[in-house]
């Protein structure tokens, strides 16, 4: 998949080629405006008012009262929510724009579980990045795709789960990825062609039990399991990148990314997570983009891109000594990144079986239903006695995460 910046041309569809004029503020939609990357992303656009400007937004609706004084500070013409009606929403708006001696602010709004997907099809935007968390990220990311907006993609799932169907949906150069390591991989591939790759590596910062072996994973507690040492994060994507679901997760996305194939991409334990991933060449050479922990870079780069923006994050300081570690993956403590490359390699919906069964395991790992390592045994149990082989479509992807999230429910005692 090409991206921004890359030989190719857009679909005519888009009417315009992706990647506006520097020195014109590119037009974003926040999806997941109130998580941790729609947070940062407004660090980013307030800090670079020159290069972005706000012009609608949309979360879930857990931080109503953020939503609100978000949608006030941006001025975004647009705001969606899912879980509140649009006179909560007017309210909430309402209050926030009082609180901020602001009088004449009047946005359009959406709610219901829609209102992601219609906010992503906003018509005045020129970059929507997705950072919804789970698979119900999956409309909202075909639906900017269908708007022909630039989709800076931090909802990974969307990807993963919905495989060559957002990949069909995406124009060359429509897509560019957000999370840190494939943010890493896209500015290392520029290095050379795809005739000249060997292969991906993407590196793990080993989470909160690195080192640990599977016995003694078994009886850790949701509270450790959240105490990631370099990254904060929301509850699902802790746990994930604990139990190294998350990386398996990334793994996946960059086979549909950049694709390459999985047998050629690896996984290495980099504790220190300033090496945010690597790519090797035919030749014997290693390309490595390293920064200091900071996902304020990845997203500049993924709403501005192929465009650098300056002082978008603190460089590494290469007066001070440093040292970086690498380590391999224990594959028997961590069996989540095998399992997933074979749910790949198989096709259809294996994937959405994979991704769902995950985040009802989580929950009741949370809940005190199952215990740790009893995630990635639920996710291998659902999958095990998953037998539809119905093509990708949007409609057979969530069938099977309706399934998948009834089967792990009732194997995890809900």
């Amino acid at each position: 998949m090409q991206l921004p910046g890359t030989s190719g041309t857009p679909s005519a569809a888009t009417h315009r080629p992706f990647g506006s004029t520097e020195g014109v503020p590119r037009r974003v939609v926040l999806l997941g405006s109130t998580g941790s990357i729609g947070t940062q992303a407004i660090d980013v656009a307030d800090a670079a008012p020159d290069r972005f400007t706000i012009v609608a937004l949309a979360a879930g609706g857990s931080n109503l009262e953020l939503l609100a004084q978000q949608a006030v500070h941006t001025r975004a013409a647009a705001v969606g929510c899912a879980l509140a009606d649009k006179d909560t929403l007017h309210k909430a708006v309402q209050d926030a724009a009082r609180d901020a001696g602001v009088s004449d602010y009047d946005p359009e709004l959406f709610t219901g579980p829609s209102a992601a997907t219609a906010i992503a099809a906003w018509p005045e935007a020129e970059v929507v990045l997705n950072g919804i968390t789970g698979s119900i990220g999956l409309e909202p990311t075909l639906a900017a795709l269908a708007a022909g907006h630039l989709l800076a993609l931090a909802n990974k799932e969307s990807l993963i789960v919905g495989g060559e169907l957002v990949k069909k949906a995406a124009a060359p150069g429509q897509l560019v990825p957000v999370d840190s390591e494939h943010s890493a991989l896209a500015q290392a591939l520029r290095s050379g062609t795809p005739e000249e790759v060997d292969r991906l590596v993407v590196t793990a910062s080993g989470g909160p039990f690195r080192g640990m072996k599977r016995a003694e994973l078994q009886n850790v507690t949701p509270g450790q399991a959240l105490a990631h040492p370099t990254w904060k994060m929301g509850r699902m994507v802790t746990t994930n990148s604990a139990s190294m679901v998350n990386k398996a997760l990334e793994v996946i996305e960059a086979h549909l990314l950049f694709d390459i194939p999985l047998e050629r991409i690896d996984v290495v334990v980099h504790p220190q997570s300033v090496v945010h991933s690597m790519v090797q060449f035919v030749d014997g050479s290693t390309i490595a983009q390293a920064s200091p922990p900071d996902m304020r870079l990845p997203i500049a780069l993924g709403m501005g891109w192929p465009h650098r923006v300056p002082g978008a994050a603190k460089p590494c300081d290469w007066t001070r000594a440093a040292e970086w570690t690498f380590e391999p993956l224990d594959e028997e403590a961590f069996p989540a990144v095998a399992l997933a490359k074979r749910t790949a390699a198989a096709g259809g919906t294996g994937m959405a079986v994979y991704n769902a069964a995950n985040e009802e395991a989580v929950d009741a790992f949370h809940d005190g239903l199952i215990g740790f390592t009893d995630i990635v045994d639920t996710i291998a149990a659902v999958l095990a006695e998953h037998t539809d082989t119905a093509p990708l479509t949007l409609e057979s992807v969530l069938a099977a995460e309706k399934w998948a999230r009834t089967a792990a429910r009732k194997r995890c005692g809900r």
